[in-house]
């Protein structure tokens, strides 16, 4: 049995080769600001940039094929032009002083012809009981196609495609997307995959597109470029797993052995023995975003529930919408001064610097 280590959360680590000045990252967050084709934007690049206090920042969820688009203004890395652009983001960052991850995303079923221009697919033909957010607004979510058995093969070849073209953009690494309820997670959880094929019905099966995917991502950049998020029992977009007690175990034991950078548990809780359980299935890094994080702007209540998640055996702490209101976070933390508030109506779907680049740091607040 593996003891946890408790690590200092602000001490200099390691993570996926890099030197990190401390344990805090950076959560990849959609925000909605890339142009309409998905090249990543000019304030893209300041966003993140003033962001280059994170230890490690993991970009937004950027799409390896059209079909995959979930929103409008999400960013893609399946064009030459998304090349370019996030290498505008990853020279930005680099020039701060900053460490960048891309997250890779397919929506899966989260999509509409009117953002991409093509039917979404899933792994069947079981559509999201939710709207889909436009450019004209909310619409209901259309079926999606079920994708054959070769389509899976091209899929899984788009995201090591999309992971090579991410090394070309300037990125140090990738982070696979398996949780909130998109491709991957559709294809894990037993109320969105009704499949008879060999990646449908038991566990076994039901892993194997994630476990394809996550192979051949590791196979086109190297292991240690790649990490992988998951997030056990998760609801959102109409998800209902069914077996989270065995689905887990199960994926992070067929991948244990790849030497990834790092496994990333969205909405983690020190007090569950499912977390413990995987940390002791994972011998790599172990990155969890705190399920109580909450939007507290009491940056001791934020401290404290990190250092429990580091006490229960992760060696990394992601937060999300904390660093989005805040770009000196880290400081923030590090001297226990007040947070800034978030806005809410800034968040996604309406573009622009308000609620984005706009957020003051203690300097300019005269703190």
């Amino acid at each position: 049995m593996t003891t946890a280590t408790v690590h200092d959360l602000f001490a200099p680590t390691r993570l996926a080769g890099l030197e990190l000045p401390h344990r805090l990252v950076m959560a990849p967050l959609t925000r909605n600001r890339a142009e309409a084709d998905g090249t990543p934007s000019e304030l893209m690049a300041t966003y993140y940039a003033q962001r280059a206090g994170a230890g490690l920042i993991v970009a937004e969820a950027a799409t390896p094929n059209q079909v995959g688009q979930t929103y409008a203004g999400i960013p893609g890395i399946h064009r030459a032009e998304h090349i370019a652009g996030w290498r505008r983001v990853t020279d930005a960052v680099h020039a701060a002083g900053g460490r960048m991850f891309l997250q890779l995303q397919h929506g899966g079923r989260v999509g509409h012809p009117d953002n991409s221009g093509l039917v979404p697919v899933a792994p069947s033909p079981i559509p999201l009981p939710e709207t889909v957010h436009t450019l004209s607004g909310h619409q209901p979510a259309v079926t999606p196609r079920e994708l054959s058995a070769g389509e899976i093969g091209s899929t899984v070849a788009d995201f090591a495609a999309a992971a090579r073209n991410a090394v070309e953009a300037g990125f140090e690494g990738v982070e696979v997307h398996s949780a909130n309820g998109y491709l991957l997670h559709q294809f894990l959880a037993e109320n969105t995959n009704r499949r008879t094929d060999a990646y449908g019905g038991p566990v076994e099966n039901r892993i194997r597109f994630t476990v394809e995917v996550v192979r051949a991502v590791a196979a086109a950049v190297g292991p240690e470029r790649v990490g992988l998020r998951i997030s056990p029992a998760n609801p959102v977009n109409g998800i209902v797993e069914g077996d989270t007690g065995a689905l887990y175990p199960a994926l992070v034991t067929a991948l244990a052995g790849l030497d990834l950078a790092y496994l990333h548990i969205v909405r983690a809780d020190s007090e569950d023995p499912l977390l413990r359980q995987l940390r002791e299935i994972w011998p790599g890094s172990l990155v969890a975003n705190p399920a109580k994080a909450g939007d507290t702007r009491d940056p001791r209540a934020l401290t404290a529930e990190a250092e429990r998640l580091l006490a229960a055996g992760a060696d990394h702490i992601a937060l999300g919408r904390s660093f989005l209101a805040n770009p000196d976070l880290v400081e923030r933390l590090r001297i226990g001064a007040p947070l800034n508030a978030i806005r809410d109506a800034h968040l996604m779907y309406v573009g622009g610097a308000e609620g984005y680049t706009d957020y003051p740091t203690l300097a300019e607040m005269g703190g």
